[in-house]
C-alpha cells in the first residue's frame, strides 16, 4: 500500500489528503524521521515532538505567501519533508545534502538559515512590520521552541512586538521541558470560546456599545481584566497578557482536530479590518518532546541530538575512529569533552569554590557529572549565554572560581560580556571552549572559527587550545589553581589520534609553546587540533627532503615570543597552522608578534580556513575541502617552500641588514 508521504511534494499536496487522514501521515513521517536520523545523526527528539503542528500549520496556512519562520529548524524536519525536499531526506547533514537546520538557499519555504535559538521573533516582527508598510495581506508566524524564551534577544523582541502590536503570531511550541502545566479540559474549552469567530463578533460589538455608554472605556478595560484574570487562574498565560499579546492556550500539540480548529479561529482573528482584535497573539501549544519513540519519550535529553544508532535499542551504533600516524595506528581512546568532564570533577573534589555553568548544554558540554556529583554547585541559565557570563562575574567576584562550559558557536553572543564583565574587571573565570574547529555536519551556524579572532583581541585574557585530551586536562588544573586572570581554552568536537611517542604527561606554564620534531628547514608552528596533523606533515615532508621543526603552540596569548624569536633566527622559515579563521586568528598574532620583534622580513605562511562560511559534511571531508587535511597542507607548504629563495641568504639578510 502506498504511503501517503510519497505524494506529498508541496504543502498544495498536503491540503488534498483528507484530515481524518492526516494522523497516519503523521506517523508515516515519524518513520521516515526515524530511519533517516537512526542512520545519519541528527536532532530526533524535537523533531518527533513537533510532527502534528507543521501539518497543521502547512494545512492552514498558504506558505510560502504566509511566513512561516521557525526557530532554528531542529524541530522543523517534517517541515522539511513536506516542502519539496522528501525525496533528498536520505542526504540530511551529508556532504551537499540537505542541512540539519533551516537554509534559505534549500528551500522558498525557509525564509532564514538559522541554527541559533531565540532568533525567530525578531526577525518574524521585520517580516511583519515590512508587510504592513507594504499594504500586503499576508500571515506571518513565528514558531519558537519554550527553551529559546528565556534567551536575551527573544525577551527584548517580546517586549518590543507587545509595545509595537504588529498583526503577528508567535506559536509557543512547549515540550513540557519549561513552562507548561498539564492541560485540561477547562483550558481546551477557553480556547474554543477565545477563539471561535461568533464570540468575537459578539466580543467586538459589546465592546462598542458599551465604550458608548457613561464612562465606557473604564468598563470595557474592566472585562479585558476580567478575562485575563480568569486565563491567569486557570493558564498561564498572563505574562503574555501584560506584555500585550493576546493569549490562547495551552492546547495539545498532538490532536490535530483541535490544532487545525484553533488554528483556522486564530487565522480569522489575525485578519486586517482595523477592529481591536488586531495586534500579536500567542498561540500555546504542549508537545512531547520524541513524541511515538519510546526511548526518546524516556529520555529526551539524550536524544536531543545523537550520532547514529540502533532504532531497536535506541543506543548508538559502535564507531572506532582510527587513523595513521607516522606509521602506526592509534586509537581515540577519549574526547576532550570527556577528558574536560572528568578533570573538573576531579578538581572540584579539593576545591569547593569550583562552580560548573552551563547555558543549556550539560550533556553536550560533558557537565552532566558534575551536575551529578556537586548539584549545589551547578548552574544551567537556559538559553541565556549572556547571563551565564554576567552570573561568573558575580560569583568570581565573590571569591568563587566559575567555569563556564559553551560551544564556541554559542559563545559568539556573549561577546560583550566576556570584554566587559570578565576582562575588564580582570576575574578568574574559565571559559572550556568546546567544539571549537569544524563541527561537520551541523555546518555553517556551528562551525566554531570564529573566536580565535575575536578572543586574541581582549586585555587581560588569556587563550590556550591544547593539542590533545591530556593537556586539556592539564591547561585546566593550570587555569583553576595557577592563574588569576580570565581565561579561555578551546578544543575541538571530538578526540585526537595521538601517536605513543607524546602519550607523556603535559606541564604546563603561562606563554610557553612545545617544541614536539626539530628541524632545521621550516618551522610549523601548529595550533590545538592542528599539531597532530603537522606531525604527519612533518614526515611527508621529510620524504621530499624538507626537515621540518613542529612546535605546539598551546598559548594564542600570550603567545611564546622568545621561542618565535629563535625559530624566526634560526630557521627563518615559518608556518603557522590552526582551524579557525585565517583572517585575524593565530597566524595574524604570529605575525603581528614578529612585526613587534622586527622580524617581519622573515617568510611566514598564514594557514587556516578561508574567508567564507564552510558548509556541512564530516569533519574529515570539511579539512579536504578547505586543504587542512595532512597530504593537501604537504603539497602546500612543498609548493610555497620551492619559491622561496635560500632560507640561508634569509637569515643573512637578518643578521646584517647591510649584505
Amino acid at each position: 500500500m502506498p504511503r501517503l508521504l510519497d505524494a506529498i511534494d508541496s504543502p498544495t499536496d498536503l491540503k488534498r489528503i483528507p484530515a481524518s487522514q492526516l494522523p497516519q501521515l503523521a506517523q508515516e513521517i515519524r518513520e521516515e524521521l526515524l530511519k533517516t536520523i537512526s542512520t545519519l545523526g541528527g536532532h530526533l527528539a524535537s523533531s518527533l515532538g513537533a510532527v502534528e503542528l507543521c501539518l497543521a500549520l502547512h494545512y492552514v496556512f498558504e506558505a510560502p505567501t504566509d511566513q512561516l519562520v521557525w526557530d532554528m529548524g531542529y524541530q522543523a524536519y517534517a517541515h522539511k519533508l513536506v516542502t519539496g525536499r522528501r525525496r533528498q531526506i536520505h542526504t540530511l547533514k551529508q556532504f551537499q545534502g540537505l542541512t540539519g537546520f533551516n537554509n534559505k538557499d534549500e528551500s522558498p519555504y525557509d525564509l532564514f538559515t538559522t541554527g541559533h535559538g531565540g532568533t525567530c521573533l525578531s526577525t518574524a516582527m521585520g517580516l511583519a512590520m515590512a508587510r504592513d508598510r507594504a499594504g500586503l495581506k499576508h500571515h506571518v508566524a513565528a514558531i519558537i521552541g519554550d527553551a529559546s524564551l528565556g534567551e536575551g534577544m527573544a525577551l527584548e523582541a517580546l517586549n518590543h512586538i507587545g509595545h509595537v502590536k504588529p498583526n503577528l503570531l508567535v506559536i509557543v511550541n512547549d515540550n513540557k521541558m519549561s513552562i507548561a502545566p498539564p492541560v485540561g479540559g477547562l483550558s481546551r474549552y477557553l480556547n474554543r470560546l477565545i477563539t471561535d469567530p461568533l464570540y468575537n463578533r459578539m466580543r467586538r460589538k459589546l465592546e462598542h456599545v458599551v465604550s458608548k455608554l457613561p464612562k465606557g472605556e473604564r468598563l470595557v478595560q474592566l472585562g479585558h481584566k476580567v478575562e485575563e484574570s480568569l486565563k491567569g487562574l486557570l493558564v498561564p498565560g498572563l505574562l503574555f497578557e501584560e506584555l500585550g499579546f493576546r493569549y490562547i492556550g495551552p492546547i495539545d500539540g498532538h490532536r490535530l482536530p483541535e490544532l487545525i480548529a484553533t488554528l483556522k479561529n486564530v487565522k480569522r482573528l489575525m485578519v486586517r479590518h482595523g477592529s481591536p482584535s488586531k495586534g500579536p497573539i500567542v498561540l500555546h501549544v504542549v508537545t512531547v518532546k520524541g513524541k511515538g519513540y519510546l526511548p526518546a519519550e524516556r529520555d529526551p535529553e539524550r536524544f536531543h541530538k545523537l550520532e547514529p544508532f540502533d532504532v531497536t535499542t535506541g543506543r548508538p551504533k559502535s564507531q572506532a575512529p582510527s587513523s595513521k600516524l607516522q606509521g602506526k595506528i592509534a586509537k581515540v581512546s577519549m574526547t576532550f569533552t570527556e577528558a574536560f568532564s572528568e578533570e573538573l570533577v576531579r578538581l572540584a573534589q579539593g576545591n569547593d569554590a569550583i562552580i560548573g555553568i552551563t547555558a543549556a548544554m550539560p550533556e553536550g558540554t560533558g557537565l552532566s557529572e558534575f551536575a551529578r556529583r556537586f548539584p549545589d554547585r551547578y548552574v544551567d541559565v537556559g538559553m541565556a549565554e549572556q547571563h551565564a557570563l554576567g552570573l561568573a562575574a558575580g560569583l568570581a567576584r565573590s571569591g568563587q572560581r566559575p567555569v563556564i562550559a559553551l560551544y564556541s558557536t554559542f559563545l559568539q553572543r556573549a561577546f560583550d560580556q566576556i570584554m566587559h564583565e570578565l576582562c575588564l574587571q580582570r576575574l578568574p573565570v574559565v571559559l572550556a571552549i568546546d567544539r571549537g574547529g569544524l563541527v561537520g555536519e551541523d555546518g555553517p551556524t556551528h562551525h566554531g572559527v570564529f573566536d580565535v579572532g575575536y578572543l586574541r583581541i581582549l586585555p587581560n585574557l588569556v587563550v590556550m587550545s591544547p593539542k590533545d585530551p591530556e593537556e586539556l586536562r592539564a591547561m585546566l588544573r593550570f587555569a583553576v589553581e595557577t592563574l588569576s586572570a580570565p581565561t579561555a581554552i578551546r578544543y575541538a568536537r571530538g578526540g585526537i589520534v595521538c601517536g605513543e611517542s607524546l602519550g607523556r604527561p603535559a606541564r604546563v606554564t603561562l606563554g610557553n609553546a612545545e617544541v614536539l620534531r626539530d628541524g632545521k628547514d621550516v618551522a610549523l608552528i601548529a595550533l590545538g587540533s592542528m599539531v597532530y596533523p603537522a606531525l604527519e606533515v612533518a614526515v611527508q615532508l621529510k620524504a621530499q627532503g624538507v626537515d621540518a621543526t613542529v612546535v605546539n603552540a598551546r598559548f594564542v596569548k600570550p603567545l611564546d615570543r622568545t621561542l618565535l624569536r629563535q625559530l624566526a633566527t634560526q630557521i627563518g622559515t615559518l608556518v603557522s597552522l590552526e582551524e579557525g579563521q585565517v583572517a585575524g586568528g593565530f597566524g595574524s598574532a604570529v605575525s603581528e608578534a614578529l612585526d613587534v620583534m622586527q622580524l617581519s622580513r622573515v617568510p611566514l605562511l598564514r594557514v587556516g580556513l578561508p574567508d567564507q562560511f564552510v558548509e556541512h559534511a564530516t569533519r574529515t571531508q570539511l579539512l579536504k575541502l578547505c586543504q587542512l587535511d595532512p597530504d593537501s597542507l604537504t603539497r602546500r607548504i612543498v609548493s610555497w617552500y620551492s619559491t622561496l629563495k635560500s632560507p640561508a641568504d634569509d637569515l643573512r639578510l637578518l643578521a646584517d641588514p647591510a649584505a
